[in-house]
């Protein structure tokens, strides 16, 4: 059996990875930058700049590798930040789009560009609840959202 540390997403920056790390490791609990391997003589990257950040969000490994121009990230690839209420979906919306792109349902990608989803934990219940025709009013109501609003998802589920 692989344990879960055995795998780690790797996200591909240009040079700004260690930034980011130290960005993001801010913002979430349980968070930490664990290690950086630098560039030495050999290249490819400056001598002494941050090759690779291993950092740990919410005790979830990742690592950043400063690659270079070669490749960008895409909203193929996000992350899923499940929020406990209203409060925490302001906080995570304002602190990680500051200086990105807001888009819709919830979505947005960072000033490094990275995506991110930010929901409340009560959206899935909502959509799939028992009620379809509430489940149908809360999914039209979010696809109007650019950040989600908890009571607004609600009042659509119930009618109001």
């Amino acid at each position: 059996m692989i344990s879960a540390s055995k795998i780690r997403p790797c996200l591909w920056f240009d040079r700004e990875g260690e930034e980011a790390a130290n960005f993001y490791v801010s913002l979430f609990p349980d968070s930490r930058v664990t290690g950086v391997s630098r560039y030495g003589e050999a290249g490819p990257g400056e001598p002494g700049a941050a090759m690779v950040v291993s950092f740990e969000l919410c005790g979830l490994p990742f690592m950043a590798l400063n690659g270079g121009p070669v490749y960008r990230l895409t909203e193929a690839f996000s992350l899923s930040v499940d929020c406990a209420d209203q409060a925490e979906v302001d906080h995570y919306w304002e602190k990680l789009g500051e200086g990105g792109e807001y888009s819709r349902c919830g979505w947005l990608k960072d000033r490094y560009g990275l995506s991110w989803q930010i929901t409340p934990r009560r959206l899935p219940q909502l959509l799939s609840g028992d009620d379809t025709a509430g489940a149908a009013r809360a999914m039209r109501a979010m696809m109007g959202m650019a950040k989600l609003d908890v009571a607004a998802l609600e009042a659509a589920y119930a009618g109001i």
